[in-house]
């Protein structure tokens, strides 16, 4: 199965199938979709890809907006890694890479602001400038996520 169809796959069974995947407004399309749905329920990678397949045949200005937020998905993988498994020898030195992920989201998505696709774009951008903040204010050894106090997205 590549990629793609694995993906396609995973939207379906989401719930998502019964949405054109030719869809043109993006908020209503089903991997735009499934990407709040898997990073709401902490599936930060497969939001990722989710999201990735739609960034990938994105040539309009959309596609800096989907590269952020892939990149704000992927600074959570690596903080979701540092968290379960922090004293392991590649997990544990995720902080950094995890700030340079929140930095180059907040770019691409500062743009955005306020609004974009029903996504509080400068709420969101807040959000990852915190996380980013609090990982160096600790000199990168503090991890400030947790399954308890992970954030959620709301399309309005």
């Amino acid at each position: 199965m590549s990629k793609g169809q694995r993906i396609s796959q995973l939207v379906a069974e989401l719930g998502n199938d019964d949405v054109d995947p030719g869809q043109t407004d993006v908020a209503k399309h089903p991997f735009y979709r499934a990407f709040f749905h898997c990073w709401n329920e902490q599936r930060y990678y497969d939001a990722h890809d989710v999201l990735e397949q739609l960034w990938l045949k994105t040539k309009s200005s959309d596609a800096d907006f989907f590269k952020g937020l892939i990149q704000a998905a992927g600074a959570f993988v690596h903080l979701q890694k540092h968290f379960e498994h922090p004293s392991h020898a590649k997990h544990s030195r995720r902080l950094a890479p995890a700030v340079r992920l929140f930095r180059l989201a907040e770019g691409n998505l500062a743009s955005f602001a306020p609004q974009h696709h029903g996504l509080d774009v400068a709420a969101l951008c807040q959000l990852l400038n915190a996380y980013a903040d609090q990982i160096a204010a600790s000199d990168y050894k503090m991890n400030p996520w947790s399954p308890a106090t992970a954030p959620k997205l709301k399309l309005g």
